[in-house]
């Protein structure tokens, strides 16, 4: 099986989407009945304490850690729950009711009257939680009532404004309820009278270490191997080569793991496995816990046994905070209406998305997988970039549909505000493009008037990267940092919600302007020709795929993986594609477009959100990584290597220049609302030594490096 990218070579593409089910089928147009039981119904609470080691914010005071297990019930025949795929079903309780349960965590203001009334709602990144960089709280700990480090509390962002912070499961058996990695239980979907239910599933393995056996996303229906298939391959564009079924077994009877008979799956190389499967949970209730948890928590004061709400339903604003999966999974949540609970209100103000993109996630449908992302050479054929991309409503060429993610909730006016804020790299591997051209890839889009767009340029997807290593890449890892655009976008988001004051025009490449161009030919892109940096104009691309007849109304595959015509441009009558570009840059390599730190406007090196393997796998996509590509020293350098980028000592004739040019791209931040001075008065030390370490001149005087942002001048 090939999977992939548009590039010169025309090679076999295919990559999937994730069901935004029904998109414009028939469940979801229903009208929400009025006697609606989607909620939750108990809390347990397993632990309350004080928080911090009794840490008292100014203002604020101490703070206490929540946590326990809520259960909820959804009632299948409700409009806001019929499009959950495989709802009916699902076991039900004696009323007719979906049952489900998922763990919470919570650190609130003790007295809750000193808070802000304001909550962060995290939905955990595979349970774990990300609240690290917006919270500017180092310590990477999925209990964060036990940092105890008075600086560290001092300097975090939320606690001191005396924010509540929330974190609840929502995707399925990935640990105990009990513990510190949220999670929830899902139930099982089954036929009349118990009978299990069987399929088509698929796995695609790649391991970064040479490991003996590889976990099931679904039990096999029997292990017997005359239905399932095992194929291996080194590059994304080989042909797969089938493992004989003397290769491969299950691990045991329960046909949960398979193993190969000899030797270890080989690290870094494609497998994929297609087998029949049984027992697919009901993984859209997902979207369903998110919604009625968050809802009980502002709204009700007690659960159904009189378990006090420990927020007491006093929280006047809550916003989402997310880093990747679960952005997409919000994506979805916004997409299918369940920003709109059980009363009709509105669940989430505003929601704040980093490194989402134009993407979905693989979840409401049968056997769903939710930990799969597409990237370059990873997961390709799994649902992500299903129409529609775009918050704003678009005709698809494809489909003959028209739709857009805010089209439900501006019916019933329960849209959230929205910052979609995103890097280079989900131009590169994911759909971000998407998010602001028609799907024809004609013309640029308008905001809707609830959402902006961001991209950080030249920014890989996750945290900063080591720039000391190159890890499975070509070019050292890009240590570009988004926290304090994340915090200065925070708070647009909160001043927008409760102050009516607009955020900051989008800051995106447009197909208008010539900022935004397909990644082939390079000359186009404008990336320079660098000696040892290698491109290629990688880039994933999205299909609309086949999953059998029906699919894309019952979310039901009978095909899977999906069967994948050939590239739009080897074959223009069977492979239509949904045109995806990428941002352009100047003549070092660095974008054009978007927010830009001082370290792109006032740059040191070439910083890329894209990356290329190293090694046998050779350029293939390098996933999330980007590269940093530190510019020559000196002329002498550049003329030596051959660098066609003016080196350090060229652009920098002295430490005042250098500095001078760093404190104004600081204050043109601050200025623009995207860093808080905070952020700026912190950032320069940083910026001022990494320039010395590259080259820049030292100052004449060792006090001439005192100046400080114009923000913190006034």
């Amino acid at each position: 099986m090939c999977c992939i990218v548009s590039g010169a070579s025309g090679a076999r593409a295919r990559t999937a989407r994730n069901l935004l089910l029904f998109g414009v089928a028939g469940a979801a147009l229903f009208a929400a009945a009025p006697d609606a039981q989607a909620r939750t119904t108990q809390i347990t609470i397993t632990k309350r304490a004080i928080a911090f080691g009794g840490h008292s914010f100014p203002g604020v005071g101490q703070y206490e850690v929540v946590t326990g297990i809520a259960t909820g019930e959804v009632d299948p025949a409700d409009a806001r729950n019929a499009l959950i795929t495989d709802i009916e079903l699902a076991p039900k309780n004696a009323d007719g009711r979906v049952v489900y349960q998922h763990n919470f965590y919570i650190l609130k203001p003790l007295d809750f009257s000193r808070g802000n009334g304001k909550a962060m709602y995290e939905p955990p990144n595979r349970g774990r939680k990300t609240y690290q960089a917006l919270n500017n709280t180092p310590t990477g700990t999925d209990d964060p009532a036990a940092i105890i480090d008075a600086d560290e509390l001092k300097n975090s962002f939320l606690w001191p404004q005396g924010y509540t912070t929330i974190w609840s499961g929502w995707e399925n058996a990935l640990g105990p309820l009990d513990g510190l990695t949220a999670t929830a239980a899902l139930p099982v979907a089954t036929r009349a009278e118990g009978k299990k239910i069987t399929g088509p599933s698929y796995e695609y393995i790649v391991t970064n270490g040479a490991v003996s056996s590889f976990a099931l996303s679904y039990p096999a229906n029997s292990t017997s191997k005359r239905k399932a298939t095992l194929t291996h391959r080194v590059h994304l564009n080989d042909e797969p080569e089938v493992v004989p079924s003397s290769g491969w077994s299950y691990t045991d009877d329960t046909g949960t793991a398979i193993q190969l008979t000899s030797g270890n799956f080989a690290a870094n190389d494609i497998y994929e496995f297609s087998y029949t499967a049984k027992n697919p949970t009901v993984n859209g209730l997902g979207l369903a816990a998110i919604r009625d948890f968050v809802s009980f928590l502002r709204r009700s004061t007690v659960d159904d046994s009189g378990t006090p709400n420990p927020l007491g339903g006093k929280l006047k604003r809550i916003y989402t905070e997310v880093s990747s999966q679960p952005g997409r999974t919000l994506n979805d949540f916004t997409y299918l209406g369940f920003n709109e609970d059980e009363g009709g209100k509105k669940v989430f103000d505003g929601m704040m998305q980093w490194i989402a993109a134009g993407d979905g996630l693989n979840m409401n449908y049968r056997w769903s997988q939710t930990k799969r992302t597409n990237r370059n050479r990873q997961d390709l054929l799994y649902l992500e970039g299903l129409f529609p991309f775009a918050n704003v409503t678009t005709r698809d060429p494809i489909s003959k549909t028209t739709d857009g993610r805010f089209k439900r909730c501006s019916k019933t006016r329960t849209c959230p505000l929205k910052i979609d804020f995103f890097s280079s790299n989900e131009y590169w591997v994911k759909a971000a493009s998407l998010m602001h051209t028609d799907p024809k890839g004609k013309r640029d889009l308008p905001d809707h008037p609830d959402a902006r767009l961001y991209l950080l340029s030249s920014k890989n997807h996750g945290g900063p990267g080591d720039p000391t290593s190159k890890g499975l890449c070509q070019q050292f890892q890009n240590p570009i940092d988004s926290a304090p655009v994340q915090r200065a976008l925070w708070q647009a988001l909160d001043q927008w919600s409760t102050l009516g004051i607009e955020p900051p025009p989008s800051e995106i490449p447009h197909l208008g302007d010539g900022t935004l161009v397909p990644p082939l030919p390079q000359q186009a892109v404008g990336f320079p020709e660098i000696p040892g940096v290698t491109y290629t104009g990688l880039k994933t691309t999205r299909y609309r795929f086949d999953y059998g007849p029906k699919f894309y109304e019952t979310g039901v595959p009978t095909i899977n993986p999906p069967v994948v015509s050939t590239p739009y441009e080897d074959n223009p009558a069977n492979g239509p594609i949904y045109p995806s570009f990428v941002p352009t840059t100047d003549s070092d390599g660095n974008e054009i477009s978007g927010i830009r730190l001082p370290e792109v406007t006032v740059p040191l090196a070439t910083y890329t959100g894209w990356a290329l393997r190293a090694g046998v796998w050779a350029n293939d996509g390098c996933e999330g990584s980007g590269q940093y590509i530190p510019f020559p020293r000196t002329a002498a350098d550049r003329q030596a290597a051959g660098d066609p980028r003016a080196s350090v000592e060229e652009r920098y004739a002295s430490y005042g220049v250098y500095r001078r040019k760093v404190t104004e791209a600081l204050d043109n931040l601050v200025r623009r609302r995207f860093m808080l001075c905070d952020d700026a008065k912190a950032a320069l030390p940083r910026l001022l030594q990494a320039g010395l370490d590259a080259g820049v001149p030292p100052p004449a005087n060792p006090n001439d490096d005192a100046s400080l942002p114009e923000c913190r001048r006034r």
